[in-house]
């Protein structure tokens, strides 16, 4: 990991694209302020974590409603391939 001191409006600058400024500091919380392109990502890692967390417990629901619909007596089928306009 690279550790950098930055003061109040001083910058690091991530790849060409992306600038980190610290914005002001109040404490022990630092406020950042991030200018990246729309289609960089950015996220707070407490975010990741609770999405991830999510996502494997609705996939672990998912699993059990199947189970338990199977289990009811519904069956899984697989849809007719479509014909080819050559046929």
């Amino acid at each position: 990991m690279l550790v950098l001191a930055r003061k109040t409006n001083q910058s690091i600058i991530i790849g060409n694209n992306i600038r980190v400024t610290v914005l002001g500091v109040e404490g022990e919380v630092v406020k950042l302020g991030i200018e990246a392109p729309r289609e960089i990502s950015i996220v707070r890692q407490e975010l990741v974590e609770s999405v991830r967390q999510e996502n494997v417990r609705a996939a672990a629901l998912d699993k059990k409603m199947v189970e338990e619909l199977l289990g009811q007596g519904l069956t899984t089928q697989r849809l007719p391939e479509k014909k080819k306009a050559d046929d």
